[in-house]
């Protein structure tokens, strides 16, 4: 499990006090120093990683993470009562697509079964909401799928699995899942009534990361990719447990789908990606067109899921580190080589480094 409870105090005050520690290194800096500013930047970037290394390890390892989650959803609740977004749901020939907003930018679903009223929870991170559109859609949970152990994916596990005592919890035994029941790996099968459902390792953002892919096959309709924090409409997670190899090996099992597939994202990203798609190809008049509808969805504050795989290989740049077009844009990247899948992986840690510099601006 990704929190075991209360940790010794010794843990708490050793945690505190670095982070004290690093806090004071980052910003105080002593009269009359007189350090290169070069060498200060590079002591700096330095703090700055040991110091959200701790940070994410509090976060996910101890009980702070979990009450930081807590605050989060109480803020959410006040915030917006009735959800951050208005959604729609997707009707096929008897499966029911229902995208929940939680948290402040988060989506949940539930995958509906219509003809056997069995229903799917993935990443139920406001057990309140998934309980109420349960309750409304009147279904039986049966399963939750968690994509990660990150609590704003995880968080509503043990409310819905103490509520419904024959719902499974599945997900990846490597990533510490919260009330885990049922451990899945690559490529195994979850069958709920006509629904199957294929797990995908798609490690990187965290070490256990599964995207979950819904075969249209049997309800005739496309099939669905709910992609946790793998893939966004025009972007893709951070990689905070693997490297850039890992991330562009995950994004390539996705990219290997077919361009009917609906993609679910994890949270609400799109103006804020497209706006960086914009910075790095400025002429690309997919991504404009996209921009266009979906500024006018989110004036509506209406939610803009789902987007298409193939609409994002026309416009996403994190699907697209093999297109010349891109390649052009942001030149070689340092130490770049020959080898194509280097240079890819180069190409998405510079994409990264970008994004974050467009965001803090």
């Amino acid at each position: 499990m990704a929190w075991q409870g209360w940790p010794a105090l010794w843990q708490w005050v050793a945690g505190s006090w670095l982070l004290l520690v690093l806090v004071l290194v980052l910003l105080v800096r002593p009269r009359g120093c007189r350090a290169r500013p070069g060498l200060r930047g590079l002591l700096m970037a330095h703090s700055q990683r040991l110091l959200f290394r701790i940070g994410y390890s509090l976060y996910t390892r101890t009980w702070l993470g979990y009450l930081f989650y807590r605050q989060q959803l109480r803020r959410a609740r006040n915030r917006y009562p009735k959800g951050h977004s208005k959604t729609q749901p997707r009707l096929f020939n008897g499966v029911k697509v229902l995208p929940i907003p939680v948290l402040s930018d988060n989506y949940s679903y539930l995958i509906i079964d219509t003809q056997a009223q069995l229903a799917v929870a993935v990443d139920p991170s406001d057990p309140r909401a998934v309980q109420a559109s349960i309750e409304k859609e009147g279904v039986t949970l049966v399963a939750i799928l968690c994509t990660h152990k990150h609590w704003d994916h995880s968080g509503g596990n043990r409310d819905l699995s103490r509520r419904h005592r024959d719902c499974r919890v599945y997900g990846s035994p490597q990533d510490g899942i919260p009330y885990l029941t049922h451990p899945l790996c690559h490529q195994d099968v979850v069958s709920v009534g006509r629904l199957q459902i294929r797990a995908l390792a798609t490690p990187g953002h965290t070490q256990g990361h599964l995207v979950y892919l819904l075969d249209g096959e049997p309800y005739k309709g496309p099939s669905c990719l709910f992609s946790g924090d793998l893939l966004f409409l025009s972007g893709c997670g951070r990689t905070f447990e693997g490297n850039a190899e890992t991330m562009l090996s995950s994004l390539d099992t996705v990219l290997g789908l077919g361009d009917d597939t609906l993609l679910w994202p994890g949270h609400e990203y799109a103006e804020e990606n497209l706006g960086f798609a914009g910075v790095v190809e400025p002429e690309n008049l997919a991504r404009e067109r996209k921009m266009q509808w979906v500024q006018r969805q989110r004036m509506e504050r209406k939610g803009t899921c789902p987007s298409t795989l193939g609409e994002e290989r026309s416009y996403n740049p994190f699907l697209r580190t093999h297109c010349l077009e891109l390649q052009e844009a942001l030149g070689p990247g340092p130490g770049s080589t020959g080898d194509d899948d280097c240079s890819r992986a180069q190409l998405l840690e510079e994409l990264r480094r970008l994004k974050d510099m467009h965001k803090s601006k």
